[in-house]
């Protein structure tokens, strides 16, 4: 699925299934930037996000899976 947040959104974090020190599932942040990366037949978003516990840990979309949400 694909991600369509954009600098300033607000997100809970719901999956990070592959990082070996993942931020826990339901976690808030802020997006600080996103980019969206062409990989042949497939595309990804990398998600750069200040997570509210103080660590900045990018998501990529997918497997990482955000839900934006509203304050």
């Amino acid at each position: 699925m694909a991600f369509h947040g954009k600098t300033g959104d607000r997100v809970r974090l719901v999956a990070m299934p592959k990082d070996p020190d993942p931020i826990p599932v339901g976690t808030l942040g802020t997006v600080i930037d996103t980019q969206h990366i062409p990989w042949g037949a497939d595309s990804y978003t990398q998600v750069s996000v200040k997570w509210d516990n103080g660590r900045s840990l990018n998501c990529v979309v997918p497997p990482d899976f955000l839900a934006i949400i509203d304050e």
